[in-house]
């Protein structure tokens, strides 16, 4: 391999803006979907939900739930399985929900298939009573279509996992879990449930599960398109040495980045634009704290469920970026009631503003800052 290529802290930004299509935005989710991999899913509704706060950075044009409409269609539950181009499911060895391509389908079936014999109370094997119920719930949706977990009036409590669950929802959770159901759509964020071949095209679905060595590598390559510049495990670099080029950021470890971002690295060094950006808090460009400490000097946490005595910045806090700087953070808070979104908290540089990146935010959001 290539010995590291030398970058400073500002030829850095620069590349991670660029290559995080913060600079030059996607046409579409598919393609900013696709250049990144996958898009992480999170329900939390404080002030926008995280999908959202990550895609609109990154998709010219983009509107609140867009990428449901975009994994979903415009009526929950009723799209085509042929003109599905992505599904909701899991990192393989997460929990983390995201959306991705439907090419990722035959690199997920390994891990679908441990978790049917693992221990986890989330996601395991079912238990006696789930089992049981799980055939009343796969023949209903059979014989009905999409169907969410109230549609199954069982009045029984599943296992204490992320608070207590019914018994329904902690059987199709699991049953989700394992690649028998699918997210076939969404009712304001309440999952509608269906076969995988009611949801997947055919052609999809017809692809064998992969190799442990194809899917290892993909893994690695999915992190490096999610992030760009990335730490590799000793163990991944080989799956992906024909791939990368090892960068070094200062005095830093050595990270990684993508031989076909090369062109950016070595782009016209033309000004990013000076416009403040609000952040996802679990947006790909800092997602890696230990990255984002060296790359951008900036050590963020998201603390929506650190309790509120021991938060620093706030329950919803965006980092706030700068032309090539983070310089702080706003902590909001949509009121829909009132149609407002009220800033909580701040903590800014000096001779920074951050009222044009609230009041654009709040316009996403169709509401008004106050």
């Amino acid at each position: 391999m290539n010995p590291a290529r030398q970058l400073t802290a500002h030829g850095a930004r620069v590349f991670l803006r660029r290559a995080h299509l913060v600079d030059r935005r996607a046409p579409r989710v598919v393609d900013a979907l696709g250049h990144h991999g996958y898009i992480q899913i999170d329900p939390i509704n404080v002030c926008g939900r995280m999908h959202d706060h990550i895609l609109r950075n990154r998709v010219e044009g983009y509107q609140e739930g867009g990428l449901m409409r975009h994994l979903h269609g415009e009526e929950p539950g009723r799209i085509a399985p042929g003109l599905r181009a992505a599904f909701e499911h899991h990192l393989p060895s997460t929990g983390i929900l995201v959306a991705f391509p439907v090419e990722a389908w035959p690199h997920l079936l390994a891990a679908m298939r441990a978790r049917t014999g693992g221990s986890g109370a989330w996601s395991g094997r079912l238990t006696p009573r789930e089992r049981a119920f799980a055939a009343e719930i796969l023949e209903r949706i059979s014989s009905e279509g999409p169907l969410a977990s109230d549609a199954f009036a069982d009045g029984r409590k599943g296992r204490r996992v992320w608070g207590t669950a019914t018994l329904a929802k902690a059987t199709l959770q699991k049953l989700f879990f394992h690649g028998r159901l699918l997210i076939a759509g969404r009712e304001k964020n309440r999952r509608l449930y269906d076969l995988p071949e009611r949801v997947l095209p055919p052609s999809v679905l017809s692809v064998p599960e992969a190799a442990p060595y194809e899917t290892a590598r993909w893994l690695a390559l999915t992190r490096l398109r999610q992030h760009r510049i990335v730490a590799l495990k000793k163990a991944e670099i080989p799956w992906v040495e024909d791939l990368v080029m090892p960068v070094q950021v200062g005095e830093g470890p050595v990270l990684f980045c993508l031989k076909e971002d090369l062109p950016l690295l070595d782009g016209p060094a033309e000004a990013p634009s000076e416009e403040q950006l609000l952040l996802a808090p679990l947006d790909p460009m800092i997602y890696d704290r230990r990255v984002t400490r060296r790359v951008w000097g900036f050590d963020y946490t998201w603390e929506a469920y650190v309790p509120a005595g021991k938060r620093k910045r706030g329950h919803y806090a965006l980092p706030v970026l700068s032309g090539l700087e983070i310089v702080g953070h706003v902590d909001l808070k949509a009121d829909r009631a009132a149609r407002k979104l009220l800033v909580v908290s701040r903590g800014v540089r000096r001779g920074h503003r951050t009222s044009g990146a609230v009041a654009g935010l709040a316009r996403f959001l169709g509401l008004r800052s106050g």
